[in-house]
């Protein structure tokens, strides 16, 4: 399980370069855990929640057991829609 996890890391991190994200997000893969800590701001997770169904924690945090290879490139697009302004 914990490779699983270390992988959809690495995946998500991969998926938000690929979306075209300009922001440092080496914190996702330097966390352990089965929980990220994104970075996001509560009015980012608001519009992720509101805009693009993406469900995490007020203060940024997201489930990384619920990421995989077939949603990891949506997530990473929707963060990266919440955060391309902040770059």
């Amino acid at each position: 399980m914990a490779s699983r996890i270390q992988a959809m890391r690495q995946l998500l991190r991969e998926e938000l370069a690929s979306a075209g994200s300009q922001l440092d997000w080496s914190h996702i893969t330097n966390q352990i855990g089965m929980f990220a800590f994104t970075g996001l701001t509560a009015s980012q997770v608001e519009k992720l929640i509101a805009e693009h169904a993406v469900f995490l924690t007020k203060d940024g945090r997201i489930s990384l057991a619920g990421i995989n290879a077939g949603n990891a490139a949506y997530v990473a697009k929707a963060i990266h829609a919440v955060t391309k302004d902040a770059a």
